[in-house]
């Protein structure tokens, strides 16, 4: 079944010459990548691979979230967001879990320290709120330190129009509901506003939105509803004290409450999020570079109550990257920084600290050889110093209008022991060391025209000092006199990535990819070994479109079990009633009502359907 698929639909990808880059169009040759480098580069002299959804993507997605979207990308598994909308989230990259995958927000690392995995929550993030997403896979410690071994998510949120004043108004319906019961209530309500502008020197950008889902157990047999709700709020502001220096001061409240069941049981248990975010920006440019530092505050409150035993879990950190990028004559571009970050658990009275200065430098020459090399030096409050580095060369041959790219990289990444595995009632170990990853890769780009990119790759990461938690004789996931250990066996995980993007005509793009990920030391949970999205766009305008997306997932292993292979088929639209004013969108999601587990013992969603209006001024 998986390979008559993917046959059908890279077949059809070359037949019907469509590719709906979902990671954007088969964007012109001025097309830029900065995740990879912290300068903009043309993508032909990047030797990353780094996905851009770009706001018009996001436009063209309303009612989605933000987790829904990222699955949709080649090497990344979202486990999770396909069920319940309250459902805890696995995000996968190349076989890494939460741990080994780091979120910027505007360019800061962002995270939960009292979190066993110190990962941030993309449930608590509204999609309304962002600009643009840059993903690099791979390793990338070496710019942004601890947790960026399997990829970097850097979201970018919404920016300030030029007009003096605009508004846009968004609202949906939609339902939520299981393969077995299609009654069509509605049960998702979406709502967001957004005011931004620009009045000379300053911008601004302030926003509000709110989800309120029903009609979905947790639990595959779960006889009550689990509700979820978020609240979102958000406010930016940048003032151009002169022309070359800028100052941007933003804040964010992000709150959502859900219920929760711990199957078998349909349990009323429920859980409140809360998190506040406060962020300051500044960047001053000179003739060849430019100087900046963008710090970030959150503080995150999270509060759980199993039928009525309540667990309150209280953090707060502080990032702050200073970083000096220097061009020279447009063949070096030069980063060299000081990253501090400081976490806390407040509910634990216990905190760690790292300064990590950094370098990383960027060869373009005139004769199509590219190098990106850089290091950093993470010196830990608690186990000491530890060292990354990379080396990133690639080739580019141009001609009159496209290019081949050949580009390879060794890296290496680390992930530091968070609070709970340090110093945590349960079997906290003050004597971990890092996780330490080293990841080969290498792969090919072609771009024949600006209607064709064709890419694949082969990636190898290798794993060292996994923190593991078993009990005295080495079983897992126990809590009987178990503790936080090093593993002391290595692990491998290996795979392939292709993608391949046609846009024939200005109306139709299409977009589809495939990826293989296999460890091969011990089984990948809930991560398909065999993974292809596709999807075919057809632009009627600017801003009206239809879409239909299809994702394949292979069987995978969850808690010793096998879950099934399972194919998904989406449909998306959006069309304008009013030139620039007025549109409206909508979808079905599994269209044909596909019947499969994502998580043992979890619901998912069947066919549901949406329907809202976007209004802008």
């Amino acid at each position: 079944m998986f390979f008559r698929a993917t046959f059908l639909l890279l077949g059809s990808s070359i037949v019907y010459g469509q590719e709906t880059q979902e990671e954007e169009k088969i964007n012109e040759l001025e097309e830029v990548v900065i995740s990879d480098s912290k300068f903009e580069l043309k993508r032909e002299n990047s030797g990353k691979t780094v996905i851009t959804i770009s706001r018009d993507e996001i436009d063209k997605k309303q009612g989605q979230t933000v987790a829904e979207l990222i699955n949709t990308k080649s090497g990344i598994e979202i486990n999770g967001s396909r069920s319940n909308a309250g459902q805890n989230l696995n995000t996968f990259a190349r076989g890494g879990n939460n741990r080994q995958i780091l979120v910027l927000i505007d360019g800061v690392q962002i995270s939960d320290p009292s979190n066993v995995n110190a990962e941030f929550d993309l449930r608590s993030l509204s999609l309304s709120q962002i600009e643009s997403i840059e993903i690099i896979k791979g390793a990338a410690s070496t710019l942004y330190g601890n947790a960026a071994a399997a990829a970097v998510i850097s979201i970018t949120t919404k920016k300030a129009s030029f007009d003096t004043i605009s508004a846009t108004f968004q609202s949906s319906v939609g339902t939520n509901q299981t393969q077995e019961d299609q009654d069509y209530d509605i049960a998702d309500f979406s709502n967001n506003v957004s005011i931004n502008g620009t009045l000379q020197k300053f911008t601004y950008v302030a926003g509000f939105s709110n989800q309120y889902t029903d009609g979905l157990s947790a639990a595959i047999d779960g006889e009550e509803r689990d509700p979820f709700s978020r609240i979102n709020t958000n406010l930016k502001i940048g003032y151009d004290i002169t022309d070359d220096f800028n100052v941007t001061l933003y804040g964010a409240q992000d709150k959502f409450r859900l219920d929760f069941d711990s199957p078998p049981l349909d349990a009323p248990n429920v859980s409140d999020n809360e998190q506040y975010r406060l962020g300051l920006n500044t960047l001053y440019k000179y003739k060849s570079g430019s100087f900046a530092i963008n710090s970030l505050y959150n503080n995150v409150e999270r509060i759980f109550d199993f039928s009525g035993f309540e667990s309150v879990f209280e953090s707060e950190s502080l990032s702050v990257d200073a970083f000096n990028k220097y061009n020279f004559n447009d063949t070096f571009y030069t980063v060299a920084g000081v990253n501090y970050i400081y976490n806390e658990v407040v509910t634990d009275e216990a905190d760690i600290s790292t300064i990590d200065p950094y370098v990383n430098v960027v060869y373009i020459s005139d004769f199509g050889f590219n190098m990106n090399v850089g290091g950093r030096l993470n010196i830990h409050s608690e186990y000491g110093t530890n060292v990354v580095y990379s080396a990133n060369p690639s080739y580019t041959l141009k001609y009159e209008e496209g290019y081949a790219k050949i580009f390879g990289s060794y890296a290496t990444s680390f992930i530091a022991p968070n609070i709970p595995q340090l110093f945590g009632v349960f079997g906290g170990n003050e004597d971990l060391e890092p996780e330490t990853n080293t990841t080969i890769e290498g792969g090919v780009e072609v771009r024949l025209n600006d209607q064709l990119r064709i890419s694949g790759l082969y990636f190898n990461r290798n794993e060292e000092d996994f923190i593991i938690y078993v009990d005295e004789d080495g079983n897992f996931n126990t809590l009987d006199d178990a503790s936080y250990l090093n593993n002391s066996e290595d692990r491998t995980v290996h795979g392939a990535e292709v993608a391949l993007e046609f846009v024939p005509t200005k109306e139709i793009t299409l977009t589809s990819n495939y990826t293989f990920v296999e460890s091969t030391d011990v089984p990948l949970i809930r991560i398909p070994k065999h993974k292809v999205n596709a999807s075919l766009l057809y632009n009627f305008s600017d801003r009206s479109s239809v879409s239909i997306a299809y994702q394949y997932n292979s069987d995978r292993i969850d808690f010793g079990q096998s879950l099934e292979a399972f194919s998904l088929v989406d449909l998306n639209f959006t069309f304008e009633v009013l030139k620039n004013r007025m549109s409206l969108f909508g979808g079905v999601q599994n269209i044909f009502n596909e019947e499969y587990l994502e998580i043992l013992s979890f619901a998912t969603r069947g066919r549901n359907a949406r329907v809202g209006f976007t209004l802008r001024f």
